[in-house]
């Protein structure tokens, strides 16, 4: 049996940020980061076959929104 503290610790601790955007797939849900603040969340709309192009349904209800990995975004699933 784990200890109690383990098991918290990994309830608590952040969700990484995903590298490799290929492994997201419609209908996830992320936040957008940039410089260490959350630009938006949302849904996952579709990702490109290359992983270097994602577009986002933003929970704010507003229109899709594109993000390149070469925006230095990162991406937290959230």
């Amino acid at each position: 049996m784990k200890a109690r503290g383990t098991v918290m610790s990994r309830r608590l601790a952040p969700a990484a940020t995903v590298s490799d955007w290929t492994g997201l797939k419609a209908g996830d849900r992320v936040e957008i980061i940039k410089h260490a603040r959350v630009l938006t969340a949302g849904e996952v709309e579709e990702v490109s076959p290359s992983g270097h192009v994602l577009w986002l349904l933003p929970e704010s209800g507003s229109a899709t929104q594109q993000f390149l990995k070469s925006d230095a975004v990162q991406v937290r699933r959230s």
